[in-house]
């Protein structure tokens, strides 16, 4: 003859047995267990309609009149996923076996909760199960907790792409040519500047970035004198997209400025001022770099274009969604970006 299953209320009462004398098969102390746990105990009859609920229970599922829940199927109170995996838990345990699955399940008010549940057979004495019981834990925190998690590791995998991508642009583009000392050195700068506008949004949760402190963060290595470099414009925050162009792209100007423009001698200086037009029937945002008072352009626009120029342009244009115009004048390079202000705000402008 087959060894009889161990039911959870036979294991129950032996533990209570081993516990102290009078703890089995006393009512007060089965009755302070049902209603201090936090767990919604049930006994189902072996058709799956419910039957008996804990004092906690009661609590946790925000049942007022168990009256009017008693005899109705168990599995109906599951939806989708959940309502399969409870028909399936009823027949496991009408074998005798014990199942377990989590699903989603409003209280009697209609609150949404998550259950860790673990549905096992209750034997009678002929050893063959008589009735269910169905314990659930509410656990839609820890669900919660989890499916931001989830959420958060998907936006990092978005945002560590996107980075390896305009890393490996940089990297394309810079490392080129014979010399390769300045590719490495240029190569270096671009990253620093993308790390300090990366350490900006980090501060906001790589929510929004201040401009000021993205431009000032880019021409940081550049200042060798306050006032040779003048920067104003309203208070305003970038997405992380076009903030990371602009740092880029403000990089790249000063760098040409220092090498070629009106950072090159002792007298060129270099102004920049933004500004937000929400006036209007098209609200806009303009950028403007302009030099002054380096050395003299003999030639008005470069027949060939560097990675640098290249990388403003198309950055600014395709970050911001907007214009951009590189004017080579005799004392100075002139870049302007004028791109609508709506765009700045919208979420396909997030990283």
């Amino acid at each position: 003859m087959p060894n009889r299953p161990v039911s959870t209320v036979e294991t129950l009462k032996a533990e209570l047995r081993a516990a102290g004398a009078g703890l089995a098969d006393n009512d007060d102390v089965l009755r302070g267990v049902l209603d201090g746990c936090g767990d919604c105990i049930k006994i189902l009859d072996l058709d799956g309609q419910l039957q008996f609920m804990s004092e906690g229970g009661k609590r946790v599922m925000e049942v007022e009149d168990f009256g009017t829940l008693k005899g109705c199927l168990w599995p109906d109170f599951w939806a989708g996923a959940g309502n399969a995996d409870a028909r399936a838990a009823v027949e496991t345990a009408k074998a005798g076996g014990t199942a377990r699955f989590r699903g989603a399940a409003n209280t009697a008010i209609g609150n949404p909760r998550y259950w860790d549940v673990q549905v096992s057979p209750i034997f009678g004495a002929d050893g063959k199960p008589s009735h269910i019981l169905s314990i659930s834990r509410d656990v839609t925190e820890l669900a919660e907790f989890q499916e931001q998690q989830k959420v958060l590791t998907a936006e990092l995998q978005h945002r560590i792409k996107n980075s390896l991508a305009m890393v490996a642009a940089i990297a394309n583009q810079t490392i080129r040519g014979d010399d390769m000392e300045a590719a490495r050195s240029a190569f270096t700068a671009r990253l620093i500047t993308l790390s300090h506008a990366h350490d900006i949004l980090v501060q906001t949760s790589w929510v929004s970035a201040p401009i000021k402190d993205v431009i000032e963060g880019a021409l940081r290595p550049h200042r060798s004198d306050q006032d040779r470099i003048k920067v104003s414009g309203p208070e305003m925050l970038l997405p992380p997209k076009p903030a990371l162009a602009i740092a880029l792209a403000v990089h790249e100007l000063a760098t040409n400025a220092a090498k070629y423009g009106a950072l090159s001698n002792d007298e060129g200086k270099v102004n920049i001022v933004w500004e937000a037009n929400a006036g209007g029937p098209e609200p806009s945002f303009s950028f403007n770099w302009v030099e002054q008072g380096g050395p003299r352009v003999a030639e008005p626009e470069p027949s060939k274009r560097g990675f640098g120029t290249r990388l403003i342009e198309r950055m600014l244009k395709n970050d911001f969604d907007g214009e951009v115009l590189l004017d080579f004048k005799a004392d100075g390079l002139v870049c302007t970006l004028s791109a609508p202000l709506k765009k700045l705000t919208t979420p396909e402008y997030q990283y």
